[in-house]
């Protein structure tokens, strides 16, 4: 009987500890048995993604949808609305897919905002960035890429072989275009270049915040990034140009994006409001999260289609 008692004791006493644990976990808070008081444990900083399409249309990117003229009265419009919706999140600092190297020009750039004698062209740093930091009465804004034009290698600053990792190159050689993954299609007609780049044209109108929407939907970047590990497919033998791309320029580029973010990151009361090309939303909210420093929040939250409005 006694042995049986203390199974049941010791049974209780591990349901107690593992209920006590659940709480623990679940709860930001802390209670001080001595006091009673309860204590609330430090939080983390917030970080949101806009991701976005190339408002200035640089033709940059593997496709590229072709924005209208933004600053035509009815897009300029759409973008204050876009920003009044934004605003709610309520950024503490704003961050820009500029590389961290041109944070000097770009905040003189952003000085002369503040100051009216600067202004505002089609980039959506331009239009929503500088927007949305003047509005919120901010200083500075905050260039954490990893991204520096050259002739020789835009995104990786030496130390490699573009013949290893130029995957267009060696699929149209070997055969192999149908090894590269479909980026989600942009509705639209599609056009292309005589240097090759590809455009997407609109053959309807899509107001702006609705546009956004669609871009940070999690299907569409989960989608762009299965693309991504399509394209790393291409290669024969002991040559890798696919999975060379994508492990030394794109996933490196985005790893370096998370350490500059977090870089900015100067306390737990920081709200980071990071406005970036989709295609990179899914890597860098990935760094984020398994990070386990951030709370990530979705721009969907905030954004109202103007359908509904």
């Amino acid at each position: 009987m006694q042995v049986l008692a203390k199974c049941k004791f010791y049974s209780m006493m591990c349901l107690v500890a593992l209920l006590f644990t659940v709480g623990a976990v679940e709860s930001d808070n802390q209670t001080d048995v001595s006091t009673g008081e309860t204590k609330q444990m430090p939080q983390k900083p917030t970080i949101m993604i806009l991701g976005s399409g190339h408002l200035a249309n640089p033709g940059m990117d593997g496709s590229n949808y072709k924005m209208d003229d933004v600053l035509a009265p009815k897009r300029q419009l759409e973008i204050k609305q876009l920003v009044e919706q934004l605003k709610a999140f309520n950024p503490t600092k704003i961050a820009l897919e500029v590389d961290f190297s041109w944070n000097a020009e770009i905040n003189a750039e952003y000085q002369d905002y503040l100051k009216g004698t600067y202004q505002l062209t089609r980039g959506e740093g331009n239009q929503i960035g500088y927007r949305l930091a003047k509005q919120l009465g901010h200083s500075k804004v905050y260039c954490v890429d990893y991204f520096r034009s050259s002739k020789e290698n835009p995104i990786f600053r030496g130390g490699i072989d573009d013949d290893l990792i130029d995957r267009g190159a060696f699929a149209k050689t070997h055969n192999q275009s149908h090894l590269f993954g479909s980026h989600p299609g942009s509705p639209g007609k599609v056009t292309r270049d005589e240097d090759g780049t590809v455009w997407v044209e609109p053959e309807e109108y899509e107001p702006i915040t609705d546009m956004y929407i669609r871009l940070n939907q999690p299907v569409w970047s989960r989608e762009s990034q299965r693309a991504y590990l399509h394209d790393a497919r291409i290669g024969l033998d002991d040559q890798y140009p696919g999975a060379n791309w994508l492990a030394h320029i794109w996933y490196a580029r985005n790893l370096k994006i998370f350490v500059n973010i977090t870089r900015i990151t100067e306390s737990a009361d920081d709200r980071i409001l990071l406005i970036i090309g989709a295609g990179h939303v899914f890597l860098v909210q990935q760094f984020l999260e398994d990070s386990g420093d951030y709370i990530v929040e979705s721009p969907l939250n905030y954004l109202s289609s103007e359908e509904t409005q």
